[in-house]
């Protein structure tokens, strides 16, 4: 198992295209959604920093576009290719399998919420305490795990001409209700208690707690937690049911 994780995390860092996209364009978006606002800028009727809101939204997005789009898609042409099923041949375990998809996307999320943070702070000159530097950067890289196991799910029961085009709807619908592109509370009340209940919102809030210099809700932690077993779980029942018919 440990050889596989190695291997796809070295496969992930050497697919420049797709580092490229995932790592350059979450810094570049957070300076569009940010151009003309300074530190102390607010949000509308908020008490909220603009560049402080999108700094923890980009770092969310970030990680949502590598481990999300980028599994999805290479496991369905895996599987197509035949890739998926010399895996199953062997003794890997389903939990390795998935194990090491969520490690190689983990390994393209780090650097994209890394580029994130150092670009609020060097452009826009965000400044907070070391903890919440380092507990942003944590929760961000942590909470991407569900999202990449998501990714793995997709990409098991969708086929090369769909995996793309679900796991863009799952990306585009999941950030929207997070508010990853605009202020969660533009929503109203009865979508917002909805979007609660789905993963991004409670992912995008870990990250806004520490800013404020609060720890992250517990029921945020355990909406992720109930997710990422869910995802995980079902992407190995599916590893170890085709592995049964092989």
């Amino acid at each position: 198992m440990r050889t596989l994780i190695r291997l796809e995390i070295v496969r992930a860092l050497r697919n420049r295209k797709f580092m490229f996209f995932s790592v350059i364009y979450p810094p570049v978006l957070f300076l569009l959604l940010t151009a003309g606002a300074d530190s102390h800028s607010k949000l509308s009727g908020t008490d909220v920093s603009v560049v402080m809101y999108y700094m923890v939204a980009m770092c969310a997005f970030g990680a949502m576009t590598a481990v999300l789009m980028g599994n999805a898609e290479m496991i369905a042409r895996e599987r197509d290719k035949g890739w998926v099923r010399q895996l199953r041949l062997t003794a890997l375990p389903g939990r390795g399998y998935v194990t090491a998809k969520i490690a190689s996307a983990a390994a393209i999320s780090l650097p994209s919420i890394v580029l994130v943070m150092v670009v609020a702070a060097a452009v826009k000159e965000v400044r907070m305490d070391a903890w919440q530097w380092g507990g942003i950067l944590l929760s961000s890289w942590a909470g991407s795990f569900v999202f990449a196991a998501l990714g793995v799910a997709i990409g098991y029961l969708a086929t090369v001409d769909t995996a793309r085009l679900i796991a863009m709807f799952c990306y585009f619908v999941l950030a929207m209700l997070g508010g990853l592109w605009m202020p969660f509370t533009v929503f109203p009340a009865w979508l917002q208690h909805i979007a609660e209940y789905l993963p991004a919102r409670p992912y995008a809030a870990l990250g806004q707690a520490i800013e404020f210099g609060d720890a992250p809700h517990l029921k945020d932690i355990a909406v992720l937690a109930v997710y990422l077993v869910v995802f995980a779980g079902g992407a190995a029942w599916m590893y170890r049911k085709d592995t049964a018919k092989a």
